[in-house]
C-alpha cells in the first residue's frame, strides 16, 4: 500500500487497492505471461506517482523455487515535489513461523532487511527487502532514520497512533503539517508477547522523488539463490522473452501495427491473464423451486437461500476491481484469448468450470464463492437458482481447442510426444520448459484424448439439463413445428432476462411460460454441433452419440427457422403468447445476430443476405464504433438502464467477425463480397475506437457508446473486451 506523504491529506488517500472511483489515471498489467512473469503500472495522478511492480518466479528445488518483485516509482509531474510512503507487508496463514533476523533498532532496519521462516509446504525460506542504489529521502524523521526501513505488525491504526504520539511529544502541529512524512511512520517495535509468534510484519519506506526496492523470496532448497542482481537480469530476460513470444503468437508487427498499438494489445492479454485467480468457499443457492415446474411468478426473489458446502474454482475474471469472480457467460470468451496464448492453462481453467457441473447437469451462472466474494455483490444478486441457465459459452472455447489440436497435429505430423517424455517420468518441475507446459495437450494426442474424455460426460450432462429444464412449450400453445426442439430462458423478470446474459435486452411483455427465445435455441444448436464433433473425434464407441447429435442438430436448425424467423421483419425473433396464441416479439439487435454469429445460417441462404443488410444499416445496428446491441430504430433503444439497449459490446462483435471470417468471406456464395466489405470495415472500426479510447482514458471498458465511441461503465474491463486482441491478430480458429 502507499500514500502521498508530502501533505497530511495524502494519508487520507492511502491506497490498498485500485478501484474505478479512485481517480487513478490508469492501471493494469503491461506484460503478464500467465505463469511466472508480470509487469504492472499504476498511474496515481492524485498522489503524483507512477508505480511499476515487476515480478518473476524462478522454479527450482523441492518447494517451488524463488520469486522476486521490483517496485519502482517515478513522479508523474517533475516540477511538483513528490514524497511517497510505501508499506509492504508479509504474513503467514496456517502453520509455520517467521521472524525478523535483521538487527532491530528504534531508528529502523538497515538494508537489506531479512526475515527467516518455515512452513510445512514451503520448507525453510528467507525474505529480503533490498533498497535501490539511488533512493533519496525527504528529510529527517522524528527519532527515526528515514533512509532505513520502519516496521511494525499492524498498519493503519498504528500509523495514526504513531503520528498522534509524535505530535504530542513534539508539541508542534505546524511541523507535522509541513513534513507529515516524518510523523506518519511505523513505530519500529513488535507487539508480540513472550508466548506469541508474530505472523504478520509491515515494513515502511519513505522516498523523495524516484525510488526502487526489491522484495525477494528465497527457498532454502533452491539450488541457486536469487539476489537483486540476478533478479534484474531475470526481469530483463523475461521482458524480452514476452515481447518475442507475443509477436510469434499474434503477428501484430507483421500485420503493420505500431509499437504503441502492440503495447495496447499486450495490455489486453496481460490484464486478462493477471485477473486469473483461485477461489474457494461456499455459495448461496435456493433449491426451493421444483426444477421442472414453470415459474408461478417472475419477480426473481429468493425464497429459501442456503449456503452450500465449499467449492473451488480456477478462473479468469471480467474485471479485477469490479467483478472479481467467475461468470459462466463470460468465461467461454475469456478462454478464446487465453487458449491462443497458453493452451494448457486454458484447459486447466475449463476443466475447473466443468467440474462444477452437478449431478443434474446444472452449473451456476455466477460463482460467488466465500464471504470475500459476496462482499462485492449486492445481496439481491448473490443467490443462484438451479433451474436458471446461462449461455454455454465454454463450448466456444472447447471447439477452439479441438481446432488448435487438429491444426497442431497437422503441423507436427508424427511428433505426438513431448521430447523424451521426461515430464511423464516425473522429472522435477524446474526442468520442464515453460513452452512445453503450455502445449502438452497439443503435443501429446493421448493426453488430448484423455482430457476430452474427462470433460465430455459433464458437458453432455449439462446439454441434457438444458434440453430438460429450459425446454419450451410447442403443442400447449398450438405452435406448428415438426419436432419439439424449442427453448425458453427460465428466470425472466418484467425488465430483465439475466440468464440470457443480455440482461435488459427487450423481450416479450409481460414474461410468461409461453415464451420461446431465439438466442437460446441457437446456443443449443451450436452446443449440439460441438458435442457431435467431440464425440466423432473420440472414436467408434461414441457412434451412437454422434448419430443422436446429428439428428437433434437438424431438428434444432429446422425449428430455428420454423419458429423464430419472421418474414416481415427478415430477422430471427423471440416468441411470446398473447390471448392464448403465439406471436413473434421482434427487436432487431444481438438476439437477431446470435444464429449468424454461431455460424448457423447456410452460405447461400437468403436469411444470410437479410442479416448482412441488418448489420450494415446505419439506421439499425451499424455505427462507426462497432455493432450496437439494439437497433437505433427500436422503441426501446437507449431506454431504461441503457445496458444492452444500444451500447456496443465486444463479445457479440467478435462473434460477428469470427463468423464472417470463418463461414462467409472465404466461401463462395451470393453474399461473399458484402460479407468481406462488412468484415473489413467492422474490424477497422472496432480496433480504431477501442485503441483511441484507451489512449485517451488509460482503460478498456465494459461497453462503448454507439453514438460517441466513449468507453462506459466498468473499467478496467479486460474480460471479453480483450477479444480486441484476437480481432487485431485475426485469430478466429
Amino acid at each position: 500500500m502507499w500514500f502521498d506523504a508530502s501533505h497530511v491529506q495524502g494519508f487520507q488517500r492511502a491506497r490498498h487497492a485500485c478501484d474505478q472511483g479512485d481517480g487513478i489515471n490508469g492501471y493494469g498489467y503491461n506484460k503478464h505471461d500467465g505463469r511466472s512473469y508480470g509487469l504492472q503500472t499504476i498511474k496515481d495522478g492524485p498522489s503524483n506517482i507512477a508505480i511499476t511492480t515487476e515480478f518473476v518466479k524462478v522454479p527450482g528445488g523441492d518447494h517451488g523455487g524463488d520469486w522476486g518483485v521490483r517496485i519502482h516509482g517515478v513522479p508523474m509531474k517533475d516540477h511538483v515535489p513528490s514524497i511517497t510512503s510505501i508499506i509492504f507487508y508479509i504474513g503467514l496463514e496456517g502453520e509455520g513461523s517467521m521472524d525478523i533476523v535483521s538487527k532491530m533498532s528504534k531508528k529502523g532496519l538497515e538494508s537489506p532487511v531479512r526475515l527467516e521462516g518455515d512452513t510445512p509446504d514451503l520448507g525453510d525460506f528467507e525474505f529480503q527487502i533490498v533498497d535501490g542504489p539511488l533512493n533519496d529521502i525527504p528529510g529527517e524523521g522524528v527519532n527515526q532514520d528515514l533512509s532505513r526501513t520502519q516496521f511494525w505488525d499492524i498498519v493503519i491504526p498504528k500509523l495514526l497512533l504513531s503520528a498522534r504520539e509524535k505530535i504530542m511529544k513534539e508539541n508542534d502541529q505546524q511541523a507535522a503539517l509541513e513534513k507529515p512524512y516524518a510523523y506518519f511512520t511505523l513505530e519500529n517495535k513488535l507487539t508480540e508477547e513472550d508466548d506469541e509468534i508474530a505472523n504478520l510484519y509491515a515494513f515502511q519506506k519513505v522516498f523523495k522523488g524516484e525510488f526502487q526496492f526489491d522484495v525477494i523470496f528465497r527457498s532454502a532448497s533452491s539450488p541457486k539463490k536469487m539476489s537483486s542482481e540476478s533478479l534484474g537480469l531475470e526481469l530483463n530476460k523475461q521482458r524480452q522473452g514476452f515481447d518475442t513470444r507475443f509477436e510469434q503468437v499474434f503477428h501484430l508487427q507483421e500485420k503493420g501495427f505500431s509499437t504503441n498499438e502492440v503495447e495496447f494489445a499486450q495490455y489486453l492479454l496481460s490484464n486478462l491473464l493477471g485477473g486469473v485467480g483461485y477461489f474457494y468457499g461456499s455459495s448461496v443457492i435456493d433449491r426451493s423451486h421444483p426444477p421442472m415446474q414453470d415459474e408461478e411468478n417472475f419477480d426473481g426473489a429468493a425464497a429459501r437461500p442456503e449456503l452450500t458446502s465449499p467449492q473451488s474454482l480456477f478462473t479468469a475474471t471480467p474485471s479485477r476491481p469490479f467483478f472479481p469472480r467467475g461468470f459462466y457467460w463470460d468465461e467461454g470468451f475469456h478462454q478464446l484469448v487465453i487458449g491462443k496464448w497458453d493452451n494448457d492453462l486454458s484447459l486447466d481453467i475449463i476443466k475447473h468450470w466443468v467440474s462444477l457441473i452437478d449431478d443434474n447437469g446444472w452449473i451456476g451462472r455466477e460463482q460467488i464463492l466465500g464471504e470475500e466474494a459476496r462482499s462485492k455483490v449486492p445481496a439481491e444478486f448473490q443467490t443462484q437458482f438451479p433451474h436458471y441457465g446461462n449461455p454455454p459459452t465454454l463450448f466456444l472455447a472447447i471447439t477452439r481447442y479441438v481446432q488448435r489440436l487438429l491444426h497442431h497435429n497437422e503441423e507436427q505430423q508424427q511428433q505426438h510426444v513431448i521430447g523424451d517424455q521426461k515430464v511423464m517420468m516425473g522429472e522435477s518441475f524446474s526442468a520442464v520448459n515453460t513452452d512445453k507446459l503450455r502445449t502438452m495437450h497439443l503435443d501429446n494426442l493421448t493426453m488430448a484424448r484423455v482430457w476430452l474424455e474427462s470433460v465430455y460426460p459433464k458437458l453432455k450432462l449439462n446439454w441434457e439439463w438444458f434440453r430438460t429444464l429450459q425446454k419450451g412449450h410447442i403443442q400447449r400453445f398450438g405452435r406448428e413445428a415438426d419436432n419439439d426442439e424449442a427453448y425458453r430462458w427460465r428466470g425472466r423478470t418484467p425488465e430483465h432476462c439475466l440468464t440470457s446474459g443480455l440482461d435488459d435486452y427487450p423481450r416479450g411483455e409481460p414474461p410468461n411460460v409461453g415464451e420461446l427465445h431465439a438466442d437460446l435455441l441457437a446456443w443449443m444448436a451450436f452446443a449440439t454441433r460441438m458435442l457431435k464433433d467431440i464425440s466423432s473425434h473420440l472414436g467408434p464407441k461414441y457412434a451412437e452419440d454422434v448419430n443422436e447429435y446429428t439428428r437433434i442438430e437438424k431438428n434444432m436448425l429446422d425449428n430455428l427457422d420454423a419458429l423464430h424467423w419472421n418474414e416481415e421483419h427478415q430477422i430471427y425473433c423471440d416468441q411470446t403468447v398473447e390471448e392464448g396464441k403465439p406471436v413473434h416479439v421482434c427487436h432487431k439487435g444481438y438476439v437477431s445476430l446470435i444464429p449468424f454469429g454461431l455460424g448457423l445460417i447456410p452460405v447461400d441462404s437468403p436469411k444470410l443476405g437479410a442479416t448482412l443488410d441488418l448489420i450494415e444499416d446505419e439506421k439499425e445496428l451499424w455505427s462507426p464504433y462497432g455493432l450496437r446491441s439494439l437497433s437505433a430504430s427500436d422503441p426501446k433503444y437507449r431506454t431504461g438502464e441503457v445496458y444492452w439497449r444500444g451500447p456496443i459490446w465486444m463479445n457479440i462483435n467478435y462473434l460477428t467477425l469470427q463468423s464472417l471470417h470463418n463461414n462467409y468471406i472465404n466461401v463462395s456464395g451470393p453474399y461473399q463480397e458484402q460479407a468481406q466489405r462488412i468484415y473489413t470495415n467492422l474490424r477497422n472500426n472496432i480496433i480504431k475506437n477501442v485503441y483511441k479510447d484507451y489512449r485517451k482514458t488509460g482503460y478498456v471498458w465494459e461497453q462503448y457508446d454507439d453514438e460517441t465511441g466513449e468507453g462506459k461503465r466498468v473499467h478496467p474491463f479486460t474480460g471479453w473486451t480483450s477479444l480486441v486482441l484476437l480481432i487485431m491478430g485475426e485469430e478466429y480458429s
